[in-house]
C-alpha cells in the first residue's frame, strides 16, 4: 500500500546498474542492481544510496546507469478510423 501512495505523489519504479571495482581486485568490475521508488530527474532516494556506497562501502563506484517508469498514468485512448468485418 505504501507503494501506491509514493506513486500517487509522482514517485517511479526506478532501476539502477551500478559497477563498482572489488576492493580486493581492483581491476575486476562487479554489478549490483539496485531498485527502489524515487524521483525523477534529481533521484534523491539513489543518490543517498551513493552517498552511503562511497562513505561506508570499500568498493569504489565505476559507473552507474539509472532507468526509470511512470507505473500509473493515464489511460491511453485511441479511436478507430475504420471498422471490417471479416468472414
Amino acid at each position: 500500500m505504501a507503494s501506491l501512495a509514493l506513486q500517487l505523489k509522482d514517485y517511479r519504479l526506478t532501476t539502477a546498474e551500478i559497477l563498482y571495482h572489488l576492493p580486493d581486485h581492483p581491476g575486476i568490475l562487479q554489478t549490483y542492481v539496485w531498485q527502489d521508488y524515487d524521483l525523477a530527474p534529481n533521484f534523491p532516494v539513489l543518490h543517498r544510496f551513493l552517498d552511503f556506497w562511497s562513505h561506508r562501502l570499500e568498493g569504489k563506484l565505476h559507473s552507474v546507469k539509472v532507468a526509470s517508469a511512470r507505473l500509473i498514468q493515464p489511460a491511453l485512448l485511441r479511436s478507430t478510423s475504420c471498422y471490417l468485418t471479416l468472414h
